[in-house]
């Protein structure tokens, strides 16, 4: 039996957060640290950083969400753009480590004190390709047992993750699930036309939510 892409993700990822929980060199190696990429040119940080978490609970909680949504984006990109729908889908998975601290980067050159680390990022782009390509998909907020349709569940994240970037504060890094999310989102819609594939995401889509109130 082989393991599926997002399982091997979420191996690669869970025992290097392991080994870095109990490792402070390690970590700092690893973590998202502007003044060094700036300095020194260690632009890798903008992708191993997203092998790292600040505990258990934020591995758990970016790798369960990534297990629950990885195997349907990654179907979807195997019937979209055929043989290459795997290599697409890893493609934008790591590809969306790095585009989703760019602001965080822009905004953090020579703050010294400033750290990011976590896959979140790269998490919400395949969670919002999710809700792009399945929008009636049921989705809830932080376990809540009150569930809404994805068409739904979208905007009501981007609003609120928008609005606590501004805000500030707290320890959670926002932006890069902001803009991991609609990173996610445009990297299917051109990569569905660039290719030309046939198929349509945005028509897709709202087909889905009409058929939605229709039925």
């Amino acid at each position: 039996m082989s393991l599926g892409i997002t399982i091997i993700i979420i191996i690669i990822t869970a025992v290097i957060s392991f080994m870095a929980f109990g490792n402070a060199v390690l970590m700092d190696k690893l973590i998202f640290y502007p003044p060094d990429i700036t300095q020194r040119k260690q632009w890798y940080r903008f992708f191993s950083n997203g092998l790292i978490h600040a505990d258990i609970g934020h591995l758990a909680f970016n790798m369960l969400s990534l297990y629950f949504f990885g195997d349907l984006v990654n179907s979807a990109f195997m019937q979209i753009f055929g043989n290459l729908g795997t290599l697409l889908y890893l493609i934008m998975y790591v590809s969306a480590l790095a585009v989703c601290l760019i602001p965080t980067y822009l905004k953090n050159k020579e703050n010294y004190y400033y750290r990011s680390l976590g896959a979140s990022g790269a998490v919400s782009a395949v969670i919002f390709t999710g809700i792009l390509l399945f929008p009636q998909a049921p989705l809830s907020f932080f376990f809540l047992p009150l569930q809404i349709p994805g068409f739904i569940f979208g905007p009501l994240y981007l609003i609120i993750t928008a609005y606590l970037n501004k805000r500030g504060g707290g320890h959670i890094n926002h932006s890069a699930h902001l803009w991991g999310a609609l990173y996610g989102i445009v990297f299917t819609i051109v990569l569905s036309f660039a290719l030309q594939t046939g198929f349509n995401p945005l028509t897709h889509f709202v087909d889905a939510v009409r058929s939605y109130f229709i039925n």
